[in-house]
């Protein structure tokens, strides 16, 4: 159905009026100043659809796009939804990548949940997604949120959500959240308490790095030299423990790569299996000469690995599941 360019606007306004930060507000204004209604359309043509996978989308202003207002509404109806199955007494559990604003996310996920009479409980700083997934039964907690696009481009970001067994959510629970959610009205009317929230400290991460010893057998072989890179994500510290722990040799970092860096300069596509994405860890690896070379995407829930191989171009070749 085609909205009038009249409404639009009205829309916008309306958004407008309840958005909450002040980087959005602006750059909505100037496109409702601009009367710029296809750009507005673009915008306001519909809401990001909350699926098995969460939310995720480009950053701005809008209904269509991921910030500040469309996570509040998010994580009100995560708190409706884990109040209407008997969970209110219960803790939610968040964590977050080092793109653009999901530590601002995170925080208004907190801050909604305390809000609406539950507890919420914030990784201590931008951590892989595992950890979250670990930290959630590991603490008992009833529910969890990452804020993450995964591997998506620079310009995206996202909400994950998971239950009390520590996996993502999975239908019918994604529909009855995405109802409630629907159901959220004025952002004026979702308490948002300034404080309230507990900020973890790193108990959780040496809890899960305690449980990553259980992956090897005892006396095994800890000899394999790796390069490792984090494609500009958060996944280098907690790599470099877990190989301190278990006795491997310290990985060969790729330099250009290792620091968190929410436009990830370096590639395209933060994505191992993208192509071009693992040219710098390759050339690292034919200086190197490890026995492996490892990637993660930039909330580390996603691992390759590469192996010598004298048939394959640059010397190096992907193992992939097919």
């Amino acid at each position: 159905m085609t909205v009038s360019g009249s409404e639009l606007l009205d829309r916008a306004k309306s958004w407008l009026a309840q958005d909450p930060d002040p980087q959005t507000r602006e750059e909505l204004a100037g496109l409702i100043d601009a009367g710029d209604t296809a750009e507005l359309a673009e915008r306001f043509a519909g809401t990001l659809q909350f699926g098995t996978a969460g939310l995720r989308g480009e950053l701005g202003a809008g209904p269509m796009r991921m910030n500040r207002a469309v996570v509040i509404r998010a994580a009100a109806g995560l708190a409706a939804y884990l109040k209407g199955t008997g969970q209110a007494d219960g803790v939610v559990v968040i964590g977050y990548d080092a793109r653009h604003k999901s530590a601002d996310f995170a925080r208004d996920t907190a801050a909604v949940m305390v809000g609406a009479g539950l507890r919420a409980a914030v990784l201590p700083r931008p951590l892989p997604t595992p950890v979250l997934a670990f930290a959630i039964r590991h603490l008992g907690a009833v529910a969890g949120v990452e804020v993450t696009a995964s591997h998506n481009p620079p310009r995206d970001n996202g909400y994950k959500v998971y239950l009390g067994d520590g996996s993502q959510i999975v239908p019918p629970a994604d529909a009855e959240i995405a109802a409630e959610i629907a159901a959220v009205g004025s952002l004026h009317d979702v308490p948002r308490p300034d404080s309230g929230w507990q900020t973890l400290g790193d108990e959780v991460l040496d809890a899960y790095l305690a449980r990553t010893d259980a992956v090897l057998a005892p006396g095994s072989a800890r000899t394999a030299r790796t390069v490792y890179t984090a494609l500009h994500g958060v996944g280098r510290d907690t790599l470099l423990a877990a190989f301190a722990r278990a006795g491997f040799p310290e990985p060969v970092l790729v330099a250009e790569q290792a620091e968190p860096d929410p436009d990830f300069p370096t590639v395209a596509f933060p994505n191992p299996e993208e192509p071009g994405a693992m040219d710098l860890s390759f050339a690292t690896a034919r200086r190197e000469r490890p026995d492996l070379v490892i990637a993660n995407d930039p909330d580390a829930d996603r691992c390759a690995v590469a192996v010598p191989d004298a048939a394959a171009a640059g010397g190096w070749r992907m193992l992939r599941g097919d």
